[in-house]
């Protein structure tokens, strides 16, 4: 269906939420380490609930094993940088979206080969920093979910 990827989380309590989003909307996970947490950390687990066993997660040693491995039609990073709106997209079947780490977001190297059509951006109000990384992947992940009409991926 969509393919959410973590570029290098840190915060465990973030992933698990997302692994439980993953496993309920048939969504693929990637994980690029380096990771700021064990995936036995007991936050994560807690997080995720009992979900761990019906998400289909992938881990990856660095963004561009990643990169070569993910089967998808395009590649959105989700940023506050980003110039164009998540709301004016239509998603399709087999999107990648890319978020950052929490406290660093995405690297230059990767941003730079990210057209600026291809950064999305979730709106907030004047002067605020950012949304939480578990929060904004659901905000991200409905959307192109509904746009789908709620198709199952599995």
């Amino acid at each position: 269906m969509f393919n959410i990827i973590l570029f290098q989380p840190e915060i465990p309590q973030n992933t698990g939420n997302i692994i439980r989003l993953c496993a309920n909307t048939g969504t693929q996970l990637h994980l690029v380490k380096p990771l700021g947490f064990t995936l036995r950390d007991k936050q994560l687990l807690r997080a995720g609930l009992d979900y761990h066993e019906f998400a289909r997660i992938k881990i990856h040693d660095n963004w561009m094993d990643c990169s070569n491995q993910i089967d998808s039609n395009r590649l959105f990073a989700i940023t506050t940088k980003g110039s164009t709106r998540y709301d004016t997209i239509e998603f399709c079947r087999g999107d990648a979206f890319l978020f950052g780490s929490e406290t660093k977001g995405l690297p230059e190297n990767i941003m730079n080969n990210i057209s600026d059509q291809m950064r999305l951006r979730v709106p907030m109000v004047k002067n605020s920093r950012s949304l939480n990384l578990s929060n904004t992947v659901a905000i991200i992940t409905y959307e192109a979910w509904r746009q789908s009409g709620y198709q199952s991926g599995i």
